[in-house]
């Protein structure tokens, strides 16, 4: 490139004479140069740097979304099986304890451990501290309930072996056959099939077909065995440790008042008598004469699979036979 030549006018000549730069002149002049070029390039890196994520950012960038979806996929399970134990400790707690009459575990046992909070507060140092703090507390909180169930397990199985004479009186199966009945009805308020009025169903209704077999849930004495008024014929077995279960519209029965009936042994059969609109059984379990869900005493003959399956039906079925 060639350089800049400067001429400056001699009056004194009359003719125009090159100007050669002084050293101060040709410093000023590259040190602008180079100046202006530096702070083009400065500029052309901050524009790079702040409006152009490199290969290894992106790469980050896509890996922390990723992470972030795996943690809220994770936590969703999380909540998920929190929501399972506290359905557990449900019915440990007002089922299973009371059926054996022991007291429920009490919130200090079941959460035993999980007021630390010097085990949290190394994790804020963390970055996303409020999600892993979060996730690190639920998870603490599953693994003391999983814990304490097991442990209260442990003791309900150590009650149980202690009194198998009591706890062959207490219903624990279905009065059918689990292949010869639909569950129509559960426990709870329904509408009344007859007088379409909303009335609080105290028992569950089994449809089957008339001469179905009907079997004693559990070991007892027969009380009543005789025609009542809207159970049609019906059959009251007396347990024993205040436990009585009733089942009602029978077409026949087979055993009479006073009877030692065993679980499983042939009681009577379907049928439609008394205020019912179709063959079905009413089912009650009662105690210390107070309504009991049944469905929460028919779990001995019945998978976990299965046993859930009749909980969601129970829970849903609306259609009263009587």
């Amino acid at each position: 490139m060639a350089k800049n030549v400067y001429y400056r006018y001699n009056p004194d000549t009359d003719n125009f004479e090159r100007v050669y730069p002084s050293m101060r002149m040709r410093l000023a002049y590259w040190g602008k140069t180079w100046l202006i070029g530096a702070m083009i390039g400065l500029g052309l890196f901050l524009l790079v740097f702040y409006c152009f994520d490199s290969p290894t950012e992106e790469n980050l960038r896509n890996e922390n979304a990723q992470l972030r979806t795996q943690y809220a996929i994770l936590s969703r399970r999380l909540d998920n099986s929190l929501k399972v134990m506290d359905h557990l400790r449900d019915r440990d707690d007002n089922f299973y304890r009371v059926m054996m009459q022991m007291d429920p575990l009490s919130r200090a046992q079941r959460h035993a451990g999980l007021d630390n909070e010097n085990r949290y507060r190394e994790l804020e140092k963390l970055s996303d501290a409020g999600l892993v703090t979060r996730l690190t507390q639920n998870m603490d909180l599953l693994e003391r309930q999983l814990l304490a169930q097991v442990q209260s397990f442990d003791q309900l199985r150590e009650a149980i072996r202690q009194q198998k004479s009591r706890f062959r009186h207490i219903p624990s199966v279905f009065p059918l056959s689990v292949d010869e009945f639909t569950l129509s009805s559960g426990f709870g308020f329904r509408r009344d099939p007859i007088f379409g009025s909303t009335v609080y169903h105290e028992g569950i209704d089994l449809a089957a077909t008339t001469g179905t077999p009907v079997y004693a849930t559990a070991d007892g004495t027969v009380a009543t065995a005789r025609r009542q008024a809207g159970y049609g014929n019906c059959v009251d077995i007396d347990h024993g440790f205040n436990y009585v279960s009733r089942y009602a519209h029978l077409n026949e029965f087979l055993v009479r008042e006073g009877d030692k009936v065993t679980r499983g042994q042939l009681i009577g059969r379907v049928g439609s008598t008394g205020k019912s609109k179709a063959p079905h059984l009413h089912y009650e379990v009662r105690f210390k004469d107070k309504a009991q869900d049944p469905v929460n005493y028919c779990f001995m003959d019945l998978t976990p699979e299965q046993y859930s399956e009749i909980l969601r039906i129970a829970d849903n079925a609306g259609n009263m036979m009587d």
